[in-house]
């Protein structure tokens, strides 16, 4: 159990009042400190528990005391704007970024701020102050070929917490080490903060530089963007604007909750009305350049925390051939066969980190989405 002394009550009589900008550190700051020195990735606020923090992928409590309603407002009130506290109001839950200051060095972390049983309640993700490039994060080679395209769409896919943003910002990176374009991100909150190297770089964030999506994406054509990031693809309108930036000759990123590759097309396609469904396959087929897959798995490598499980589709005749044709239940068996093209499935990745002694044989045939077909890989069976 990690230790940290609970922070001290404030005096104010107004505690849950926000606090304006640039007054100073606040008192929920001492959390994220101990966060930050734990190297942990999250940390976890609800009322009736202390505080827990995400480490090396395991939720662990502090040894503090536990939060009241009372405390969980003093704590959280103050990190929100005027319009975001509207937000949370009005639907129960906001993001947003907050920047405290740790031995001197300023630390990001996403915040979402919650209410669940009538209390509140925050999850704030640590984001890391550099982007690591893709070796570091030991994803497969192949993935620099997506960002050597001119236009197109490339969608990461995983649950919350998979590690999509880090390597989306791993891309972007190599992009602006090795390219000079102009990329413009449209992100709700910002994470990371880019340094121009050969690109020029906009970050937009939504609520604070733009009103909205839909007016950020309007202004964007006007803004002779190389590349477009447009964060998370959630309904139907941001789907439908990120497509169209494809068309008219955008390189376009997003990230979408997907399980994977294949079944990233079913749930794109689940957004819309099934009338709908044969022209979204259509642009789906001729703008989508790639989809990448991924989880994070705990390293048994020192050193590392947690690796990425990667699964990769690039769009080849084949693969194009399936989305219009509606056989999406053939994708999963020609990735399998194209690794030599640099495709790759979740069952030859986990070989792979278990070859490079990164990952636990034991975890990653309980994570395997086909336990059999790992087995017989790490036997030296079904790979040609």
């Amino acid at each position: 159990m990690a230790t940290i002394d609970s922070p001290a009550p404030k005096t104010e009589s107004n505690g849950v009042k926000p606090v304006p900008a640039g007054r100073g550190p606040l008192e929920i700051d001492r959390l994220f400190e101990a966060l930050v020195k734990l190297n942990g990735s999250d940390l976890h606020l609800k009322v009736g528990q202390p505080p827990f923090m995400r480490v090396k992928g395991a939720l662990q409590p502090l040894k503090a005391e536990r939060i009241d309603d009372e405390k969980m407002r003093q704590l959280c009130a103050p990190l929100m704007s005027e319009r975001q506290r509207q937000i949370f109001d009005t639907d129960g839950g906001a993001d947003f970024a907050h920047v405290a200051i740790c031995d001197g060095k300023k630390w990001r972390f996403r915040v979402n701020l919650l209410t669940q049983q009538g209390s509140w309640g925050l999850v704030a993700r640590k984001v890391n102050d550099s982007i690591p490039d893709f070796e570091k994060l030991f994803l497969p080679p192949s993935i620099e070929r997506l960002c050597q395209l001119d236009q197109g769409m490339v969608l990461l896919a995983g649950v919350t917490g998979s590690g999509k943003s880090t390597t989306i910002g791993s891309m972007l990176n190599y992009i602006n080490r090795h390219y000079r374009k102009h990329i413009l991100t449209l992100e709700d909150p910002v994470e990371f903060v880019f340094t121009e190297d050969k690109c020029l770089i906009n970050q937009r964030e939504i609520g604070v530089d733009v009103r909205n999506f839909e007016v950020g994406m309007k202004h964007a054509v006007r803004e002779d963007p190389d590349i477009i990031l447009v964060g998370e693809l959630r309904d139907v309108e941001t789907f439908k604007t990120a497509i169209h930036a494809a068309e008219t000759g955008h390189l376009v990123f997003g990230t979408i909750h997907a399980a994977s590759a294949p079944s990233t097309i079913t749930r794109i396609l689940d957004l819309f009305p099934q009338e709908e469904h044969a022209a979204i396959r259509s642009a789906i087929a001729f703008n989508m350049k790639g989809i990448v897959a991924q989880k994070l798995l705990k390293s048994i490598k020192e050193g590392v925390s947690r690796v990425p499980v990667v699964e990769m589709m690039f769009f080849d005749v084949l693969v194009r051939k399936y989305v219009l044709e509606e056989q999406d239940h053939l994708l999963a068996d020609h990735i399998k066969k194209s690794h030599r093209d640099g495709m790759q499935d979740f069952t030859m990745s986990l070989k792979s980190l278990i070859d490079q002694g990164l990952i636990d044989r034991h975890d990653a045939l309980e994570i395997a989405p086909n336990r059999e077909a790992l087995v017989m890989a790490l036997k030296g069976i079904g790979v040609s």
